[in-house]
């Protein structure tokens, strides 16, 4: 491709609400352009990173049998509601009506859609397992798009659908597909963690995350530092291993502590360390109220405790709903003497202290000397908390620390969710009707390529592995005008594209400074320079990641880029 015929606007400046690494390079190397907030075009040179990634994504799942669909982006509201998502989803669905002010969605993905088809298709497990994938735009309306490629409304997503006749089969093609993402991310260069995860709105259970490691990433992943254990630190569970008191439970007494009101405000008043206090929490899950007790330098994990009650939704009470049940606003709170209809479910860490504070239910007071057993012993224990840096590991094997993470990738069982609420059933080998097993598999395309961006820069631009670079070979002829320096220039190109590189030939009237900035910039793996010693045959290469630099005969040329490019 000659420079000269194709569109690259690279800019000098890094745009000012370009936070994230891939986000500016992206910008100033012109392989995207922003439309409005969280929509963007993706440029000649976007255009085929995103194929590099695509090629790569269809080869790994045509090994394992998939088969490629493309499905409307354009959904009837009606799947949506027959699934339950409609309403659940909330606003990040894109919604829109025809002419006959008929409800639509644009899909943010496509469960509901290969749903109805495998209603409608497929009638006898003869047909079973089958994997069905795409390759599409999907749409989210994002409350707060940012970090360019990385939280968009709009963005690009490979994803797939398996369907199945018993759990074993889904295991199996949930296996498959495991190791399918682990090669794709593997070849595109990415350092990733497949960690455990949530699943959210997606419904169903058992599913992995894969995490691109990052700075800005946006989720947190626990990871052990001696084993391979990995999970968001959403689903992390924390081991009931903790060491009981051998303290002598001391009376129970009232203390006033006006106007303290978080948990390091109240330990600070009384004097004692943040640990030696309980953190009450009110939340409100599904139709009944649930107080949640931790340990005051805990959090408690939404997350964990939507999982332990089995429940649809989870959210903190208003303080006006605390002030109605327990007596008290935010700060107060405590288990002691709670109405019956509040259900209180400790973290495991709080059975094992002794002599601690909590509040009295009373605005401005707290109790001192609090002994679980002996002051609220029906309460229920579970893992409630998020796992901290230096919590043991759950597998057992070393201790807990945290990275930053990119979500590039999710893998899901989402079991007979899907199936049993829009009726997608198949008659069995006993001639019997069963709903179908499902899985469902997703990657983010435009994603990855931010992802990847975001590990391969430098302070001069992109450094692309050679494996999702646009072109293999940037050749630069300095000074078009003299004619050696031309005739060199055009003889390399063809040759070169002869012998089956794809080269991006940059014979702009520009001048050399403008061209190796743009080159820094565009970050293709190599480099080749055509200038003074063009009247003898030589050329200076360039690996553009390492800066290693060499000069050499037109005639080696091809020789040293392919033993390069193996």
């Amino acid at each position: 491709m000659r420079q000269s015929k194709t569109l690259i606007p690279t800019m000098k400046e890094t745009p000012a609400d370009a936070e994230a690494a891939s986000h500016q390079w992206l910008l100033r190397a012109g392989y995207i352009r922003q439309n409005f907030s969280g929509v963007y075009s993706f440029l000649p040179l976007g255009k085929r990173v995103l194929q590099k990634i695509e090629a790569i994504v269809r080869e790994e799942m045509d090994k394992i049998g998939a088969n490629e669909v493309l499905l409307p982006a354009l959904q009837s509201a009606d799947l949506w509601r027959e699934s339950g998502r409609w309403d659940k989803m909330g606003p990040e669905l894109m919604r829109l009506n025809d002419r006959h002010e008929r409800d639509f969605v644009l899909g943010p993905t496509h469960e509901e859609v290969v749903t109805s088809i495998i209603r409608d298709e497929v009638k006898s497990y003869k047909k079973l397992p089958l994997t069905l994938y795409q390759i599409q735009t999907k749409f989210r309306d994002e409350r707060r798009p940012r970090f360019g490629l990385l939280r968009g409304r709009e963005f690009i997503m490979k994803d797939a659908y398996s369907i199945h006749d018993s759990f074993e089969s889904l295991d199996q093609s949930y296996q498959d597909m495991y190791q399918a993402y682990s090669r794709i991310f593997t070849r595109v260069g990415l350092d990733f963690r497949a960690v455990i995860a949530d699943s959210g709105a997606m419904g169903g259970k058992d599913t992995h995350e894969f995490m691109a490691l990052s700075k800005v990433g946006e989720d947190t992943i626990a990871f052990s530092d001696q084993s391979d254990y990995a999970a968001n630190i959403e689903m992390a569970e924390v081991l009931d291993i903790y060491q009981q008191s051998t303290e002598s439970m001391l009376p129970l007494t009232k203390v006033d502590t006006p106007n303290q009101k978080t948990m390091k405000e109240v330990a600070d008043y009384l004097g004692h360390r943040l640990e030696e206090g309980l953190k009450s929490l009110l939340f409100k899950v599904d139709d009944r109220f649930v107080l949640t007790i931790t340990r005051g330098d805990h959090e408690v994990n939404e997350i964990k405790l939507r999982h332990f009650l089995q429940a649809e939704s989870v959210e903190l009470a208003t303080e006006q709903e605390t002030i109605d049940l327990l007596g008290a606003g935010f700060g107060s709170l405590g288990p002691i003497n709670a109405p019956d209809q509040v259900e209180i479910i400790c973290d495991y860490a709080v059975r094992a202290v002794a002599n601690v504070t909590c509040g009295a239910n009373e605005q401005g007071v707290h109790y001192k000397n609090v002994n679980p057993t002996r002051d609220f012993p029906t309460a229920t224990y579970a893992d409630l908390r998020f796992i901290q840096e230096g919590d043991p590991s759950p597998d057992g094997r070393g201790t807990i620390r945290f990275a930053e993470g990119i979500e590039i990738g999710q893998v899901f069982k989402l079991g007979k969710h899907y199936a049993e609420k829009l009726g997608a059933q198949y008659l069995n080998d006993q001639g019997k009707s069963e709903a179908v097993i499902m899985g469902c598999y997703g990657i983010g395309v435009s994603r990855t390529m931010a992802a990847v961006v975001e590990q391969y820069h430098d302070e001069r631009g992109i450094t692309w592995p050679a494996q999702v670079a646009p072109f293999q070979v940037h050749l630069l002829v300095l000074n078009s005008k003299k004619d050696e320096q031309r005739e060199l220039g055009d003889k390399l190109y063809e040759e070169l594209s002869n012998a089956g590189f794809e080269v991006l030939y940059d014979d702009r009237h520009e001048r050399a400074g403008v061209k190796f900035a743009d080159s820094d910039l565009i970050g293709i793996p190599h480099r080749i320079t055509v200038g003074k010693l063009a009247s003898e045959g030589i050329v200076e290469c360039k690996v553009r990641a390492t800066g290693e630099q060499i000069e050499c005969h037109q005639s080696k040329l091809v020789d040293y880029l392919s033993d390069l490019l193996k």
